[in-house]
């Protein structure tokens, strides 16, 4: 009824050449219809076939049908190892005969030929093992093996269709099978890989009745890991997702079952296609670079470029996770030359120059590491790090920064007077002042400081504001720092007009504190510098005026080897020996016995010190008496 009222609407627009067309696509759904009933009447199995009589299904051929019954399986069940083992047995000769058969791309076919002709014995090497049909790695890896067959099949039968003309372009036919060469490949490596891993033999293993949660998490672990190794992307990208969460729940448990071949495979992922593989990636081989125990497996197996080419063109954060690692890795000199000869140098500039504060102030970690390598630094100069450096300093947001940009300074003007010299025309002395200046005084910056004191003219110096700089750190600064200071006051007073400048500045008192410091590096570079000064008369009385200066200086005169400040005592004690209330001092804080022991050592100017101090006592046991 509906049929006949929408055919008699129909009939009335036939004026319409909207309702022409509708009438006649009607009629032609009404026939094919009608077709298709009556077909169904003779024979219901034939039906779908009947209904476009045009359409011809192509006849199906023994090993299709097979590929086809492998597929329906996979699709409504997993199966057991042994069911996937028994359907790749039935393929490989299919897959074989098609291979060795099909037309056109002789020496693919011909490669995949010989793939195909290793999978037998790859998969009874797998299968011999006690372990085989209760591990899920060996169900997995056996479907992937009888995918790759069965895709062998069905590129056989597209290569040339029934009517001898290839049934896809050339092109596509080319790229399908060098995709199914590397399946192949893979299939086969995989194979070899689960049993010489030997996480197989460890599903066998008992728990340990001690402690079998510890056990069965470092089985876990372990089959996880070899998950790295084997398979498709996808499932290497799940296993890598498994082993970020692992790390960041025990990192210690996955420390102790991490292998080479694991490491190797980590590596390799940091060069995959998917970005967010190479992410992960590199978050992994940062977590493992801050444990601090596989920095030398890291850079055995080739992370050091992968690293780099990171740094170069990863996401934002691929690059923090990448630089971060270099900044650890740096650490070592070995690997430190290795970055700079991998090209590592001019990504860790850039980075430095315009990564955000987390990335600039782990490049400038890393610069400092390469700068402590001596045959680096001309590398890092020619790429501008002086100039970097200094803005970091003057403009640098983290403070970490600032303090990695002093440090590379300090390496930088160690023992190259060239590179001194580039430092001061950049303006490295003014930065590092005002540094100090502005923050608690570290060592580092006042080390660069002193390095460059001799480079500069003194006027140049005082007009930059040094010595108010030397007496904050020597109030402030940490023990390295007060030492660098007192090494730079011992530089910066070579001549007698820098000594009166120096004394004028207020530094004695500070230095004469410093003899007191726990480092026999700090003492001695302080008695030094005290020896140094008190050639003038003026700063000689400094020193006599304060308290503190007999009985420190008394202390340093111990034989002991490892004080290595006595030399510098003698000569200042021997200048205060002038005064008999300080001569009566020195005795009475137990000098003359050390100077004994440093005469019998012949330390200069100790006989000398020890006839004076003996001649006081001569003189007050007779004016006693």
């Amino acid at each position: 009824m509906r049929v006949s009222c929408f055919f008699s609407l129909l009939l009335q627009e036939r004026s319409s050449p909207l309702g022409s067309a509708a009438a006649f696509l009607f009629a032609l759904l009404f026939a094919f219809q009608k077709r298709k009933d009556d077909c169904s009447e003779v024979d219901g199995d034939s039906a779908g076939a009947a209904s476009f009589p045009f359409i011809q299904e192509p006849e199906r051929s023994p090993e299709r049908i097979m590929v086809e019954e492998h597929e329906v399986v996979a699709a409504t069940a997993d199966g057991s190892a042994d069911h996937w083992l028994s359907r790749a047995n039935l393929l490989v000769p299919v897959a074989l005969e098609k291979s060795r058969s099909a037309n056109g791309f002789v020496l693919r076919w011909k490669s995949i030929a010989e793939k195909i002709e290793r999978v037998p014995s790859s998969l009874s090497d797998l299968s011999s093992h006690p372990c085989f049909s209760r591990h899920a790695l060996c169900r997995e890896l056996l479907q992937s093996v009888v995918a790759s067959l069965s895709e062998t099949v069905q590129l056989s039968d597209r290569c040339l269709g029934a009517d001898g003309v290839a049934s896809v372009g050339k092109l596509q036919m080319q790229s399908d099978l060098d995709a199914l060469v590397c399946k192949l490949d893979l299939n086969l490596r995989d194979c070899g890989l689960l049993v010489k891993t030997g996480v197989l033999g460890e599903a066998a293993l008992p728990p340990a009745t001690a402690s079998p949660v510890a056990d069965a998490t470092s089985f876990n672990l372990r089959e996880l890991l070899v998950r790295l190794q084997i398979g498709h992307a996808e499932a290497k990208h799940r296993a890598l997702d498994g082993l970020l969460e692992a790390m960041r729940e025990d990192e210690k448990s996955v420390m102790t079952v991490l292998g080479r071949s694991n490491i190797s495979a980590l590596i390799h992922m940091l060069t995959a296609t998917s970005p967010k593989v190479r992410e992960k990636a590199a978050t992994a081989v940062s977590l493992l670079t801050d444990s601090g125990s596989c920095e030398n497996l890291l850079v055995s197996e080739g992370a050091l470029p992968s690293l780099i080419r990171l740094l170069e063109s990863g996401s934002l954060v691929a690059r923090e996770k990448a630089v971060i690692s270099l900044q650890r890795l740096s650490m070592s000199a070995d690997t430190a030359r290795l970055i700079a000869s991998h090209g590592g140098i001019r990504p860790l500039v850039e980075v430095c120059q315009i990564g955000d504060s987390i990335c600039q102030s782990a490049a400038a970690g890393a610069l400092k590491n390469l700068s402590a390598v001596a045959e680096v630094r001309q590398c890092l100069v020619d790429e501008g790090i002086i100039k970097i450096m200094i803005n970091l300093l003057d403009c640098g947001v983290v403070s970490g920064s600032k303090d990695y940009a002093a440090e590379c300074l300090q390496h930088l003007t160690s023992s190259n007077e060239n590179l001194r010299r580039s430092v001061v025309s950049a303006g490295g002395i003014r930065c590092l002042i005002a540094y100090l200046d502005g923050s608690l005084p570290q060592e580092p910056a006042i080390s660069a400081l002193k390095n460059l004191v001799g480079s500069v003219s003194k006027d140049a110096l005082i007009s930059l504001g040094l010595l108010p700089c030397l007496v904050h750190v020597l109030k402030h600064g940490s023990l390295g720092a007060q030492q660098a200071a007192a090494a730079a006051i011992c530089k910066f007073s070579s001549s007698v007009e820098a000594k009166r400048i120096v004394g004028e500045s207020g530094c004695i008192p500070l230095i004469v504190e410093l003899l007191e410091a726990k480092t026999d590096g700090a003492r001695e570079v302080a008695a030094q510098a005290i020896a140094s000064l008190m050639i003038l008369p003026h700063n000689c009385r400094d020193v006599k005026k304060n308290d503190k200066s007999v009985p420190n200086l008394v202390q340093l005169l111990n034989p002991n080897p490892q004080n290595t400040a006595k030399k510098y005592s003698v000569s200042c004690l021997l200048i205060l020996s002038s005064s008999k209330r300080l001569k009566k001092m020195m005795i009475s804080y137990g000098a003359i016995g050390y100077l004994k022991k440093l005469s019998d050592m012949d330390v200069p100017g100790a006989k000398k010190l020890l006839e004076r101090l003996e001649r006081r006592c001569l003189r007050g046991l007779f004016t006693r008496k």
